[in-house]
C-alpha cells in the first residue's frame, strides 16, 4: 500500500516516513504507545510522521504535571495536524510492575478524557494484534516488531516509535478493525 518512497531527514526526536497513498480529508489518524515516553505516529496528508515524546516529571512536579503536559501535547499535536479524525492507541491488558500499571492509567484516562472533550474518535487496540498484523507472530519480542517496522521502510529511533508506527499501519491495514 505504500506509494513511492519520499523519505525526509529527521529532526531530533520525529521522523517523516514513506509515502502511504491512504489520507483522510476529515483530520489526521494519530496512533500513540502511552508511557513516560510516548511513541507516537500519524497519517497526514498521505504522510506518515512519527517520533517519541517524553513525560517524565520535573523534580518540583506535582503528581499531575505529566498528564497536563500529556494533555497539552495532544492538543499542540492535533493542531500542528490541523486536526484529528480518530486515535489508536496500544492497549495493555498486564503490566510488568504496579508503578507501569498506574502511569499507563493515567495516559489512558488523560487521553480519553481529551479525546471525549474534543470530539475524536478513540480506540485501543491489543498487544497481540499489533505484534501480530507487524510480524505475524502474536508474541514477538521488540526487536522483531522494530526490524518488521524497518523492513517496511521507516525508520524508527527505539521500540516506543516502532509500536506506535505498527499500531498506525494496523490502523491503515484493517480501517480501524473494520475489515
Amino acid at each position: 500500500m505504500m506509494a513511492a518512497t519520499t523519505l525526509a531527514l529527521p529532526t531530533a526526536d520525529a521522523s517523516a516516513s514513506p509515502a502511504l497513498s491512504l489520507g483522510s480529508a476529515h483530520g489526521a489518524i494519530l496512533a500513540l504507545d502511552l508511557g513516560t515516553t510516548t511513541g507516537w505516529a500519524s497519517l497526514t496528508g498521505g504522510i506518515v510522521h512519527s517520533g517519541t515524546a517524553t513525560f517524565r516529571p520535573g523534580r518540583f512536579d506535582g503528581g499531575g504535571m505529566r498528564y497536563l503536559r500529556f494533555q497539552r501535547w495532544l492538543t499542540q499535536l492535533a493542531n500542528d495536524t490541523g486536526g484529528l479524525a480518530s486515535v489508536y492507541f496500544e492497549e495493555v491488558r498486564r503490566h510488568v510492575g504496579t508503578d507501569a500499571a498506574h502511569l499507563y492509567g493515567g495516559f489512558l484516562a488523560t487521553l480519553s478524557a481529551w479525546c471525549e472533550r474534543e470530539g475524536v474518535a478513540y480506540q485501543g487496540v491489543p498487544v497481540g494484534t499489533i505484534k501480530r498484523h507487524a510480524t505475524g507472530k502474536g508474541n514477538a519480542d521488540k526487536t522483531a516488531v522494530l526490524a518488521a517496522i524497518r523492513a517496511r521502510g521507516f525508520t524508527p529511533a527505539d521500540d516506543n516509535e516502532a509500536d506506535a508506527i505498527a499500531i498506525l499501519l494496523w490502523a491503515i491495514d484493517t480501517r480501524g478493525g473494520v475489515l
